[in-house]
């Protein structure tokens, strides 16, 4: 049976025993993920999202019994060890949650694994993760935990939107597979090469090319190449700096090429870039985009959220990652990891992007994924510019979760 939250009936319940919050111990959730070096705005982006969230939960009379959530955080350095002793101090200093997922899957898998070899030795004490950006497909496949719970659509899934939408782009005729050499990239590569060529057997991929992440300053031979080989599209997982130096170079070059990419307008500085290049187009998919229309919710959470944190909302599936905790919490009447979890499986909520629901069997978050297009505002399709320029995001497709779901192989052992 599923249960459905609104938001009107968890603030109801959150409110409810609010007069004991003055001696509930608050409940501790750390934050892992990197907040130094090359990438460390997008992991002070992805904090502040969560921070924002944690605080309204609080602001609204926190937990089921009054509790509030306490946000503890800690530098992944883009490391799967440090994020492993990172997991170690967040327990000793009592938190029962981890939020994660923008250092990689690498760090995630690491996280999930620590994580659950911690809860076997001790039972009664356990920690969960919850996922918010690592989109691995193993992570809810054959390597899925109870453990573990991803709050984004994986690889797979977000490709299928993308495919989806190439299928109507006739004029995409020779692509090249551009991508960091890690999992995801080569997660990326491969779902490309195999779900657009599915969807578009006419389609030629002219070449294919892995380098290394965060250590390329200059783009421009892989420009030249893909060039030299008659591209017109790039399939490229690529993001933070990786993604705005290709631009960059591409731009240098005046080359006019097409991009297909997972989250480059959930990232800082991408509409930027693009606004400086002025030539290129990159298309990308997400749960939702910044000024998307018809959505009267995610444009109030969008203001709120720039009001208090002097930056742009980006990412509500980050957002949601806090409130959905909370909603769990209520609906078990308990602040116990397997009680949480238990209660988080199967649940449905409505939004500010739609209605999701996380799947029980695998513990994947189902939600609407939206192809879309940073594009010059024309008063029609852009009407509101970011970062400071005249670019935003034009609506290319719009997909339901039922759409892009696709099967399991996860076959999870549970406690």
């Amino acid at each position: 049976m599923f249960i459905r939250f609104s938001s009107i009936a968890l603030a109801a319940t959150l409110c409810a025993s609010a007069a004991s919050a003055q001696t509930a111990e608050p409940f501790k959730i750390a934050f892992i993920d990197q907040l130094s070096g090359p990438f460390s705005n997008v992991g002070e982006l992805m904090r502040n999202h969560v921070l924002y969230a944690v605080d309204d939960v609080n602001a609204k009379g926190g937990l089921y019994n009054g509790a509030k959530f306490q946000l503890l955080q800690f530098d992944s350095k883009l490391s799967a060890q440090e994020s492993q002793s990172a997991l170690q101090a967040a327990i000793d200093q009592g938190a029962r949650v981890v939020v994660t997922g923008g250092s990689g899957s690498s760090v995630v898998t690491a996280l999930v694994q620590a994580a659950s070899r911690y809860n076997q030795r001790n039972p009664g004490k356990e920690v969960l993760i919850l996922n918010h950006s690592s989109i691995d497909p193993e992570l809810t496949g054959k390597s899925c935990s109870f453990w573990h719970f991803m709050f984004d659509a994986n690889t797979a899934m977000r490709m299928q939107a993308i495919a989806n939408y190439i299928k109507t782009q006739p004029d995409i005729k020779k692509v090249y597979l551009l991508n960091q050499d890690y999992a995801h990239g080569k997660q990326w590569a491969n779902y490309g090469r195999e779900m657009v060529g599915k969807a578009r057997p006419d389609i030629q991929f002219v070449g294919e090319m892995l380098h290394p992440i965060g250590r390329v300053k200059d783009f421009a031979p892989y420009v030249s190449k893909m060039k030299e080989l008659g591209t017109d599209s790039v399939i490229t997982g690529n993001w933070g700096q990786d993604l705005t130096l290709l631009l960059k170079s591409a731009g240098d070059a005046g080359y006019n090429l097409r991009y297909f990419n997972h989250s480059a307008g959930g990232m800082p500085g991408t509409v930027t870039a693009v606004s400086q290049t002025k030539v290129g187009q990159i298309t990308w998919v997400a749960e939702s985009h910044p000024g998307m229309p018809d959505r009267p919710l995610l444009d109030a959470r969008a203001k709120e959220y720039k009001a208090k944190m002097n930056q742009e909302f980006l990412s509500p599936r980050m957002d949601l990652v806090p409130r959905m905790l909370a909603a769990a919490i209520a609906k078990a009447q308990s602040t116990e990891p397997v009680k949480i979890a238990k209660a988080m499986e199967d649940m449905q909520m409505d939004t500010i992007m739609g209605p999701v629901k996380m799947r029980g069997k695998d513990h994947q978050l189902l939600l609407p994924q939206v192809v879309n297009t940073i594009a010059p505002v024309d008063g029609k399709t852009v009407k509101t510019g970011w970062e400071g320029t005249n670019y935003g995001f034009r609506t290319d497709a719009v997909y339901t979760a039922q759409q892009v779901e696709l099967p399991t192989d996860c076959q999870m052992k549970r406690p």
